[in-house]
Order: structure tokens, then sequence, then C-alpha cells
């Protein structure tokens, strides 16, 4: 998998942190199509954050197809069933507390790419443009997504 990820990565703007980094070390992945990270340290300041353990994980893993989907003609036809999507996936997991009783709940995000089978040969510069925007989207409105998912405030 060409995704690689340099440690420490610089965390986008927050309400509150100041220069946030996250070290990453790698660890072993649920699955054998996946890479996975655990945080080991935290730099800047971000107080109330806390590295991953058994008990409060702090995880990034990157998925792929285990095996890659191509497009499927029907002898003797221009027409197909259907056009099958290889899946791309980025799950970050973190421990939270949700009431001082009760046992850390993981809170998740995921970001799934679905490419349609072909569309990686003959569209390789609309799906560049198409995680370009999107990562640079989510750089755009960090802070403010941080906020709303604290606040519920859209």
């Amino acid at each position: 998998m060409t995704v690689n990820v340099s440690s420490p990565v610089t965390g986008g703007a927050q309400t509150g942190f100041t220069s946030p980094t996250y070290t990453l070390t790698s660890m072993a992945a649920p699955d054998v199509n996946a890479k996975q990270f655990a945080v080991t340290a935290l730099g800047g300041t971000q107080a109330g954050v806390t590295v991953h353990s058994s008990s409060s994980p702090f995880t990034q893993a990157f998925w792929y197809p285990k095996v890659l989907r191509a497009l499927q003609f029907v002898l003797g036809s221009t027409m197909m069933p259907t056009v099958p999507k290889n899946v791309y996936k980025l799950i970050t997991r973190k421990g939270v507390l949700v009431h001082a009783s009760l046992p850390l709940q993981t809170a998740v995000i995921t970001t799934t790419i679905e490419v349609p089978a072909g569309a990686d040969v003959l569209s390789a510069p609309e799906l560049r443009g198409m995680t370009s925007l999107h990562g640079g989207t989510l750089t755009q409105v960090i802070s403010g997504l941080g906020d709303t998912v604290v606040t519920g405030v859209a």
C-alpha cells in the first residue's frame, strides 16, 4: 500500500489546542489488508487527550481491497449487470469517557472511498481531484468540525 504516514502527524487546528502532534507507532492490523498505527505520544498543548492503551484505544487503520475488482462484461454483450467498486477506508478510533461510573466507550471516524472498477484507469485525474478536495475540505473545516461534535451546533 502506498499510504505511508510519517510520524509525528501534525494535527488540525482545534479550539483549546496549540500545535497538536501525534506520534504514531505501527501495530498489528486487524486483517492482512490493513495497516494500523497507535498514538503513543502527544505534542503541543491538548489537555485531556490520552495516548493509546488497551482500555482506551487511539488508533488509525487504513484498509484496502483484498482483491481488486475489475469490470466484467457478459460475452456477446456490451452491458454489465453492475459496476463493482473497490473500497478503501481510514478508520480512527478513540476511547472516550461517557460517565464517571461507566467503562470507556469507543468513538469512531470512518472515511470510505468507493471507486468504480475501471475508473482507476480512465479517470485517474478525477479520482485524484476528488481525494484532494476531500482532504482539503476536512483541513479547512477541521476546527469547526471539532466544535460541532462537541457542541452539536452545525
